[in-house]
């Protein structure tokens, strides 16, 4: 064989099993969740702009914590408002092998990026998780986009914008879009919220977005520091 030849057959190769591994849910994911256990712990500068109805808030600069497995935490004494799950359950549903069935529905180009669009269906009635899409860019190896429905919270549909950290699978910006009827405000806002029933909520969505700058990965973060209030 010549070496032309050979080249050309070990691109074909590749070409066949890339379309192969997005085909396969499972395949694409667990190469995503292998991406991700590359991170034991980071802590990240953030800022917050949040754009819902009725709530005024000036932007939050704080910094947030991650630590193997689940530890989580934003040091800011302001109120944060933030999908509670919304750092945490991406990568618990692109893990969670027992409790969904991952199935693949077709390609989409997404800004330019062909991604394999995934469905998690949960396996059990007991799951909050209705359903979850998720958009996943087989080349890079990470969930561009997801769109997840809960019985608690309705549907979130979040955008994942990589650049610095793409080898660690951490996003550098990360946009909420969240259903503003379901979407579970801070107690502590809720209570000043002029609700007025001669005002009515016009918009069915509202937005969080999230600029993360400044990582520092895997440098060790102390337990204790999940403790502290």
């Amino acid at each position: 064989m010549s070496r032309i030849k050979y080249i050309s057959f070990l691109i074909l190769i590749c070409v066949i099993s890339f379309h192969a591994n997005s085909e396969n849910p499972r395949i694409l994911l667990n190469q995503v969740q292998l991406k991700l256990n590359k991170v034991n712990n980071y802590k990240v500068d953030i800022h917050i702009k949040v754009d819902l109805p009725y709530i005024m808030m000036m932007p939050i600069k704080t910094k947030l914590y991650f630590k193997q497995k689940d530890k989580f935490k934003i040091d800011t004494k302001s109120i944060a408002i933030l999908p509670k799950k919304g750092f945490l359950q991406l990568s618990n549903l692109v893990n969670d092998t027992i409790n969904y069935t991952a199935v693949f529905q077709n390609f989409e180009l997404i800004n330019g990026v062909k991604t394999s669009l995934i469905n998690l269906i949960p396996n059990n009635d007991t799951s909050d998780v209705v359903l979850a899409k998720l958009w996943v860019d087989g080349i890079n190896k990470v969930v561009v986009k997801s769109q997840v429905t809960t019985k608690s919270s309705g549907t979130i549909k979040t955008e994942y914008l990589y650049n610095t950290q793409i080898n660690f699978g951490l996003p550098d910006k990360i946009k909420f879009t969240v259903d503003i009827k379901k979407f579970k405000i801070p107690k502590a806002i809720a209570a000043d919220i002029n609700t007025s029933t001669s005002k009515k909520v016009e918009k069915k969505s509202g937005e969080i977005i999230v600029t993360l700058n400044n990582y520092e990965i895997n440098k060790g973060i102390p337990d204790i520091l999940f403790n502290k209030p």
